[in-house]
């Protein structure tokens, strides 16, 4: 009995190990945003409004066929004396009989044959908004991948920084060894060690803040790409200096691959043009219509049949209606008016954006620039701190340079290496928005 107590612990404890368990995932920047397009709650939105646009495209496509339509109704009325005549036979001929119970049925139909060109303004303004919409999906696509390449260079920024500071802290503990052995044996004074140590102290509060910041970093760009509750990732790809970008021109020129790749341009363009077909149609509202109509009639009594009787008959009508609109008391242009400044709002908009996006380009040019000198600054900086610390280390072992003159040194090629390592996240930060501000070029 105490065998299987113990087994059934072992097993639950296994079970609780397997259940605690958390998922690793290692990533690529690819791979996140492969994983963050599939897994977008905004851009399946997108996609539903997208439907929604195409349906109503189709509606409007589907406007100039014929309607059918079927009725039926049933009334009861006041008894009426018959109305008849007298006949030679010497029968009367009834020709308004006394039927209180009237039963009626129609199937109609209206077929617009002509409507001034106005279905097929509201036509063309139901596709513009679905090429808008699809527009907006492809900017919202880059949004995400601009967010995650922000994110993921962010983590590994912050994954490098603990790194960094990891081997910093090592380093500043085997000197504080070394020192207290050296005030062991009375070789220098107290001091040294607990200036030594104040640093030690310092760099594991660095080191707190740093784990701190990546988690925090992690835990956003665990969001963007969809990973699940408690996942662990871990990113491959290493803080490394990117390979020059050759297909990088004058800045006038990506000014205007810009202007024709931007997704956010096409979406207002379109919207532009489906404007534009609403004004069109709003100016048809006074204009005439014809309508082919038509309809069969099955009732008891028929009242188009004469004369009255009490007995199931059918009947049918062909006809052309005509309708034109006159006077509506300013209705129609209102409706004009109304699409006359959508249509110099969107060309207003349009105009604003492809100054944003001229500025942005030029903007986003200076900042790359600005971050590759950072990043050679940075490289032959660490340079002369390493050679630095390393001969201020020597000179200490020898006991010519003290303790603070190690601290000094050690600082240095902390912060020197801190700085480059946020200087290449600045570089990939630039080109990701520098590309987002070209369209995906």
């Amino acid at each position: 009995m105490k065998r299987m107590h113990v087994m059934f612990v072992a097993v639950l404890s296994l079970s609780s190990v397997a259940f605690t368990q958390t998922t690793s995932i290692r990533l690529t920047l690819a791979d996140a945003i492969s994983r963050g397009l599939a897994n977008s709650h905004r851009i399946a939105e997108i996609k539903a409004r997208e439907e929604g646009a195409r349906a109503a495209a189709h509606g409007a496509d589907l406007a100039n066929r014929p309607v059918v339509s079927a009725g039926a109704g049933y009334s009861r009325t006041n008894h009426v004396t018959d109305f008849s005549f007298p006949q030679p036979n010497g029968t009367r001929l009834v020709v308004y009989p006394d039927i209180p119970d009237n039963v009626v049925s129609r199937v109609s139909f209206q077929w617009p044959i002509f409507t001034s060109g106005r279905t097929e303004a509201l036509e063309r303004a139901a596709r513009a908004e679905v090429t808008a919409v699809a527009a907006e999906i492809e900017a919202a696509r880059a949004d995400l991948r601009f967010e995650i390449v922000r994110a993921y260079w962010a983590a590994a920024t912050a994954r490098e920084t603990l790194r960094v500071l990891e081997e910093s802290a090592a380093r500043v503990e085997a000197q504080v060894r070394d020192a207290r052995q050296r005030f062991d044996v009375g070789l220098i004074p107290p001091n040294e060690v607990t200036s030594l140590e104040a640093q030690r102290a310092r760099e594991r509060a660095q080191l707190i803040e740093a784990a701190n910041i990546r988690e925090s970093a992690l835990i956003d760009l665990a969001r963007l790409v969809g990973a699940p509750l408690g996942a662990v990732l871990e990113l491959t790809d290493p803080i490394v200096q990117p390979a020059p970008d050759t297909r990088l021109s004058t800045a006038g020129a990506m000014v205007d691959a810009a202007l024709g790749a931007r997704p956010e341009l096409k979406a207002l363009a379109s919207r532009l043009t489906g404007a534009e077909s609403r004004q069109a149609a709003a100016a048809a509202a006074t204009r005439p219509t014809i309508n082919f109509t038509g309809g069969v009639d099955y009732a008891n009594p028929n009242p188009r049949i004469f004369p009255r009787k009490g007995e199931w008959q059918e009947s049918w009508d062909l006809g052309v209606t005509v309708n034109w609109t006159l006077f509506d008391f300013g209705r129609s242009k209102a409706q004009m008016a109304e699409a006359t400044a959508a249509v110099k709002a969107a060309r207003e908009r349009m105009a604003e954006v492809e100054s944003v996006v001229s500025a942005d380009v030029r903007q986003r040019l200076l900042d790359r620039e600005s971050a590759l000198a950072m990043v050679s600054a940075s490289e032959d900086a660490v340079k002369s701190a390493a050679e630095a610390r390393r001969a201020v280390s020597d000179r200490f072992a020898a006991g010519v340079a003290t303790s603070t003159d190690v601290i000094v040194a050690q600082v240095a090629l902390l912060e020197i290496e801190l700085t480059r390592t946020r200087a290449i996240a600045s570089l990939r930060l630039a080109e990701a928005r520098l590309e987002r501000s070209l369209g995906g070029w």
